[in-house]
């Protein structure tokens, strides 16, 4: 064996001399059948920063991160060529100065020391991995290196060494060592670090530093030695690498957002590289929000939490369940996209539409007593009848009459429409909606929920909330006027908040579903939007769930995580009426029950322009024609009176400004029609 690895050694030597001939080496060499070089790389969801939120393994189980030489630590690569290939640079595959030294070895010890391999014979071993121990073996590395170097690059063949070079259990590649080991990307290393993941590959568990952290130190601080005599570290920088404590443990990958991972994963199976939007602060903050506040509650309750940049439309957080991992609380369901009861959490929305169709006001009065819809007799939740309210205490409060009061007003379906121009996907028990929709009864996500909130705070446009990068951005549709959307965001940031948190930074709704199912709260500053979920994977009531206690907390919490202070919300539009009852259009002083209105059947109707119109520039007066109702009119262009006293059934009133514009006509009964418009440039 010693006389094989001798001639091996000196048959080396006598290959690399020949390598640049034409001649039957030459030939040898070419005919060379190269391993495959192209590697499968684990699939990477990225941050909007391009920090790593969740890798997954290849299909062998072992992890294995693409990297290239310009996210590598320029001083690890001159580390790692000083110690293991000096002139790597230069020679053609084999060294035959390293072999001959290695030859020279071997006959002075009886034994061979060094095998005199290159960085290039080496990655021919680890593409096809071959043995080292065996004569054959080291000849068909020699062949395939000097085949590598005459068919790709020095930093083709050292970036192929990097992905494959093996680093301890099941980890292979230096970006995947470096995490593992490390817990960041090898953009940046110490000589410590660098050093042990210089030495690693040579023997990847033997010096492993969790199991074997001696022979880890020993081997690490030979590699030091080395880049200390090659004048790559000084003396007092190597000094402090020796005393660098060694990593105890292999690091988990990161698992940031592990639900939202898989759902991108997923969704495009033949990509490698997926960059979100996620925050990575952000999405920390709101996943320790959410397991703080589930330590005390029953093991089998689960939560979620949306995130949002309702200026961007971009998702920067998204918590699907307190634990991925917890098969107790059905951890691995993502409670974001899970279809529930919204309870109260649409009560918003309603108000919204009542008040951009003119037929409310906040400061509007309305009757909070007894009342049936043929033999739906709806109640509130507490039982208790308030009277007389305004409308800004009933959305508050969160009555249940006033609030069925207006979907009849408006219409159910008109509701689900609104909910779909919002982008909102609702399921309907029934198939068919009903007034109870307005207290949650249909199924809704989370993600849904929270984009719809995104879309008042918006100024009542809707957003479609995104958490790929790139995307996201543009206004939708109308869903209400910026003035009806600002009334409700006025309303809601009048809610007293938990205990220690400020006042009126946040508008923000909560929701109970029927049973204690669902526990919702929803809300937004000027800047993000956020959604709260608790209650069980499975349905089950979870007693004594109130939106209020369970998920407010957690809201302000995730808020408070954000950032430092809460962004302003925003100042009322210009076509806001800001005045008490008495001072308001007689219509609107007071919601009259429009189920027993006799004249019901002839209600106002703008007849032009049509709802949707796109109308062409023309005189600066606009001409609306109405049918039915009972005079005197008032007219609203986006939400501010424009003619009232009315008694024609044709109005002219100034043309509206370019863009979208809502018309809203109001009869003497408080009865009203709208339409929304578009006035071109």
């Amino acid at each position: 064996m010693r006389r094989a690895g001798l001639a091996l050694i000196l048959a080396g030597g006598l290959l690399a001399a020949g390598a640049g001939t034409r001649d039957a080496v030459s030939d040898w060499v070419d005919l060379t059948d190269l391993p495959p070089v192209l590697t499968d790389t684990s699939v990477e969801v990225l941050a909007r920063d391009g920090t790593l939120l969740r890798a997954f393994p290849v299909e062998d189980g072992r992890w294995r991160l693409a990297l290239s030489l310009a996210g590598t630590d320029p001083a690890f690569i001159d580390m790692l060529i000083a110690y293991e290939d000096r002139r790597f640079r230069s020679h053609g595959g084999v060294d035959a100065l390293a072999l001959l030294r290695a030859a020279g070895q071997a006959a002075w010890n009886g034994r061979v020391v060094s095998g005199g391999s290159t960085l290039t014979m080496q990655v021919a071993r680890l593409l096809e991995n071959g043995s080292t121990g065996q004569w054959p073996g080291k000849l068909r590395q020699m062949r395939v290196a000097l085949a590598l170097e005459r068919r790709f690059t020095k930093d083709q063949i050292l970036g192929l060494y990097l992905l494959h070079a093996p680093y301890g259990g099941n980890v292979e590649g230096l970006r995947a060592a470096s995490l593992a080991w490390f817990g960041k990307d090898p953009r940046r290393l110490t000589p410590a670090e660098a050093a042990l993941l210089v030495a690693l590959p040579q023997s990847p568990e033997a010096r492993r530093p969790d199991r074997h952290a001696e022979a880890a130190r020993a081997a690490r601080d030979r590699v030091l030695d080395r880049s200390l005599r090659a004048g790559l570290i000084d003396g007092a920088g190597a000094e402090a690498a020796r005393i660098d404590p060694m990593p105890r443990r292999l690091r988990p990958f990161p698992a940031l957002a592990p639900h939202l991972a898989e759902r991108v994963a997923a969704g495009a199976p033949d990509r490698r590289v997926h960059r979100t939007t996620i925050d990575p602060r952000i999405q920390r903050g709101a996943e320790t929000a959410l397991a703080a506040a589930m330590r005390d509650a029953p093991p089998q309750v689960s939560g979620a939490v949306v995130v949002a940049d309702h200026r961007t439309d971009e998702i920067l957080a998204l918590v699907g369940s307190p634990d991925h991992t917890d098969t107790a609380r059905q951890g691995f369901v993502d409670m974001t996209q899970a279809a529930r009861s919204p309870g109260s959490t649409l009560k918003p929305l309603v108000y919204a539409m009542a008040f951009d169709r003119g037929l409310a006001h906040p400061e509007t009065l309305i009757h909070d007593g007894p009342v049936s819809f043929g033999r739906y007799a709806p109640q509130n939740f507490d039982g208790v009848f308030r009277g007389d309210v305004r409308m800004r205490e009933a959305l508050q409060v969160s009555l249940n009459i006033p609030v069925i009061k207006l979907t009849d007003a408006l219409g159910p379906a008109r509701v689900m429409a609104a909910l779909a121009r919002a982008g909102v996907k609702a399921e309907l028990p029934g198939g068919r909606p009903g007034l109870a929709v307005a207290l949650g009864g249909l199924g809704v996500s989370l993600q849904d929920m929270t984009q719809l909130y995104a879309g008042l705070a918006r100024g009542g446009v809707a957003v479609r909330l995104t958490h790929l990068a790139g995307e996201g951005g543009e206004d939708g549709a109308p869903i209400v006027s910026p003035t009806a959307a600002w009334y409700v965001g006025d309303i809601l940031a009048g809610l007293a908040p938990p205990a220690g948190a400020p006042a009126r930074a946040v508008a923000y709704k909560t929701g109970t579903s029927y049973g204690h199912r669902d526990a919702w709260a929803i809300g937004w500053d000027g800047a993000h939007v956020v959604g709260v979920w608790l209650g069980r994977a499975d349905g089950t009531p979870v007693p004594g769930a109130y939106g209020a206690d369970a998920a407010a907390p957690v809201l302000f919490d995730v808020f408070a995580r954000i950032k430092p202070d809460f962004a302003a919300l925003p100042a009322p539009p210009p076509q806001a009426l800001l005045l008490g009852a008495a001072s308001l259009p007689r219509p609107l002083q007071r919601f009259e029950d429009r189920g027993t209105d006799p004249a019901a059947a002839d209600r106002p109707v703008l007849t032009f322009p049509p709802d949707g119109a796109a109308l062409a520039p023309g005189p600066d007066a606009l001409t609306v024609k109405l049918r039915g109702g009972r005079a005197p009119f008032t007219l609203l262009a986006d939400g501010l009176p424009v003619a009232t006293g009315q008694f024609a059934r044709e109005i002219e009133v100034p043309r509206p400004g370019p863009g979208f514009s809502a018309l809203v006509l109001v009869d003497a009964d408080g009865r009203s029609d709208r339409v929304t418009i578009r006035l071109l440039d």
